[in-house]
């Protein structure tokens, strides 16, 4: 399976949970499938909590201040 037919089972999943329980339960749906795959990914070593935490902290303060504004002065 390529991700493109992942992708489109995880849709089809995804719209059926939708018309079968209502939009809360595919919204639940979502949130447990994304739990697990970031359990599974820890587990499994493709993801390490140190660098999650890192990339969370610098969304708060960005990684170089803006530059300052350059003035131009004309020479005559």
């Amino acid at each position: 399976m390529d991700q493109n037919q992942f992708f489109a089972l995880l849709g089809f999943g995804v719209v059926a949970a939708w018309i079968g329980f209502g939009f809360g339960s595919a919204v639940l749906c979502l949130l447990g499938a994304a739990l697990f795959w970031a359990v599974a990914a820890i587990a499994s070593g493709e993801l390490e909590l140190a660098e999650v935490q890192d990339r969370l902290s610098r969304q708060g303060s960005p990684h170089r201040p803006a530059p300052s504004p350059r003035t131009r002065t004309r020479v005559r």
